[in-house]
């Protein structure tokens, strides 16, 4: 090795090597150049450099653009130019893992999920009439899909084998048949209890059996037209009027985690993403609502 390889940065190294072996214009390699210092500038304050960045690194910058407002084919061309800069360190022999591998480009016009203020879920979850079955039914089922971040389809198709009670968890089949353990939390595990006990056999008297755990007063699965429906008008009750989705309290759930401290590999896994990319769009949710927290609470926001 020379000496000035030796006192070359990897940065410097990897762009001779674009320039010697591709014939790569100055333009370029000036376009690298910059999508590369980007990353480490952003990574430095943070105590991390260039060379041995992990992927949670990679996905904080690439949530840090999106907040920033830079468009999905900025973003994409600096994966491409942070991809390569890694593939070429394993190459070298000098990483034996590539941090970029499993992150995937953003989707241009993705938009991203509605969710809600954790005042506004409280007061959603606490919109049902208790005092009839179908609105205590109504509130297990907000409750166990704000616990756990379960799609609607997995929460009208819950059957009765997929609850551990004694454990605490429920067992959910998602996407591509993949299943996954979700455990409730005491609230929601009280609440699913107490709508078995109370509301459930009201609901399914005078009907035969039925594997659903939610059940309509036919004594039939709920489906997911219905249970939307229901959302609406409790969220009408709860004087909620941003704008709702079906899955609204499943995307409350995994961004009401991170703004909490939580691990995007575990949300991930609570979700039933098979990427991580997919998962990372909440951590732009948590930044943007922990921002505007911070200029509304803090003296020097």
């Amino acid at each position: 090795m020379t000496s000035a390889e030796t006192t070359s940065s990897p940065l410097d190294r990897f762009l001779d090597e674009l320039w010697a072996v591709e014939g790569l214009s100055d333009h370029t390699l000036a376009a690298y150049r910059r999508d590369l210092e980007g990353l480490a500038h952003w990574l430095e304050p943070r105590g991390v450099d260039l060379e041995t960045a992990g992927a949670p690194d990679l996905l904080g910058y690439i949530s840090a653009r999106m907040q920033a407002g830079a468009r999905p084919k900025s973003i994409t061309r600096a994966l491409s130019s942070i991809r390569r800069f890694y593939r070429y360190r394993v190459y070298q022999g000098e990483r034996e893992d590539d941090p970029s591998a499993g992150i995937e480009s953003p989707r241009a016009g993705r938009p991203l999920p509605a969710s809600l203020s954790e005042a506004q879920v409280d007061a959603l979850l606490q919109a049902p009439d208790l005092e009839t079955a179908v609105g205590l039914r109504d509130r297990a089922m907000l409750e166990l899909m704000y616990a756990t971040g379960l799609r609607v389809s997995e929460l009208v198709g819950l059957e009765q084998s997929e609850v551990n009670s004694r454990q605490g968890v429920v067992r959910i089949t998602g996407k591509g048949d993949k299943e996954r353990l979700v455990p409730l939390g005491e609230e929601a595990a009280h609440w699913l209890a107490r709508f078995q006990r109370e509301a459930r056999p009201d609901l399914m008297d005078g009907h035969p059996p039925c594997e659903a755990v939610f059940v309509t007063r036919r004594g039939r699965g709920l489906t997911r037209q219905a249970f939307w429906y229901r959302i609406k008008a409790h969220a009408r009750s709860a004087g909620i009027e941003s704008p709702l989705s079906p899955h609204t309290l499943r995307h409350a759930f995994a961004t009401h985690l991170l703004d909490h401290g939580a691990d995007l590999r575990v949300v991930q896994m609570l979700l039933g993403h098979s990427s991580l990319s997919t998962t990372q769009i909440y951590t732009h949710v948590a930044r943007a609502r922990l921002q505007s927290l911070h200029a509304e609470h803090h003296p020097r926001g």
